[in-house]
């Protein structure tokens, strides 16, 4: 009997696959028809799509990220060790001359340019080997966040149109990201830049043009001066509506000196001009350590939405400010 129920469980599985198969492949009928809609050529479309697959696994991906479920210390300890830093603070020094190139024409200081691409590919090492026609497709076809993977696709699509990226370079992460700072199309689209004057937009083995588009995306959003955070104690019990929880949903901001005021103590060999605005960060709920974090920190948000991935890349970052 439970061999006649492992027998019945895998069949039903293939027909599950098999209907998951069959209605991905009737919405991407209809998707390349939207495409082309959009303005996107034919031949275009019809390449793009070619061996396009639904990545079932990829939607678990999506639904289990570690910068959602993990605890910030884990998280942060898991990508930031010694080693890593080490080997960090060498690459700095052997690519010297770039780093600072883009440091004094974009205003992004290199830490944290190598230290978010150490956490986004672990220095180029993790890229991703996902078809990204293929990933996009998934998670456009999927329900959860249909509309934003599915702009993505289409500016994709018309950069391939526009022989700004050639398809077959088209590899990365399962979230459709790609390259050494693993940029979705929209970021591509906005940011990319030929730094190296060669004629291509190349994030995949150029650094010059990875850590430029890099920097250029930050300088475009509004990176400034300051730190980006630092971890703080309370002297006092604070309302929980000054915290934010959720990167979604940030909390108001006040002035250090005000914060300062009602309870935050700052460590003390950390410097920052007192009338600087900040933000108060619980990122593991309302037991958690707190942040206090400037506009720097937001920068970084918009990388990744998430309140444990731009702490890490800042603590990173301060590792190899030295």
């Amino acid at each position: 009997m439970r061999f006649l129920g492992s027998i019945l469980l895998f069949f039903l599985c293939l027909t599950s696959i098999s209907h998951s198969n069959e209605e991905f492949n009737k919405w991407l009928t209809s998707y390349k028809l939207y495409a082309i809609d959009k303005g996107i050529s034919k031949k275009t479309v019809d390449e793009a799509f070619k061996n396009t697959k639904l990545l079932s696994r990829i939607i678990s991906y999506d639904r289990n990220q570690p910068e959602f479920i993990e605890k910030t210390n884990v998280y942060i300890n898991k990508r930031v060790n010694n080693q890593k830093v080490i080997y960090a603070k060498k690459l700095i020094r052997n690519n010297s001359d770039l780093l600072t190139k883009v440091e004094k024409k974009f205003k992004v200081p290199k830490n944290y340019l190598v230290a978010l691409w150490g956490i986004e590919t672990v220095f180029g090492k993790h890229k991703g080997k996902v078809n990204t026609i293929s990933a996009l497709a998934t998670l456009s076809y999927d329900k959860r966040r249909s509309k934003y993977f599915s702009r993505e696709l289409i500016t994709l699509l018309k950069l391939i149109d526009k022989k700004i990226l050639n398809l077959k370079d088209l590899k990365g992460s399962w979230a459709g990201a790609h390259g050494n700072f693993q940029f979705m199309p929209s970021s591509i689209k906005n940011y990319a830049l030929d730094y190296n004057k060669d004629g291509k937009i190349d994030l995949y083995t150029s650094l010059e043009d990875s850590f430029a588009s890099a920097a250029n995306y930050l300088k475009k959003i509004g990176w400034d001066e300051n730190p980006w955070g630092v971890k703080v104690k309370l002297n006092t019990k604070l309302n929980a509506e000054y915290f934010t929880y959720d990167a979604r949903n940030l909390s108001e901001q006040k002035r250090v000196k005000d914060w300062i005021k009602i309870g935050i103590i700052l460590p003390e060999n950390f410097s920052v001009n007192r009338n600087t605005k900040a933000r108060l960060v619980k990122p593991d709920g309302k037991v958690s350590e707190v942040y206090m974090v400037f506009n720097n920190y937001e920068k970084l948000l918009n990388w990744n939405r998430s309140l444990r991935f731009a702490i890490t890349i800042g603590v990173f970052a301060d590792l190899l400010n030295v």
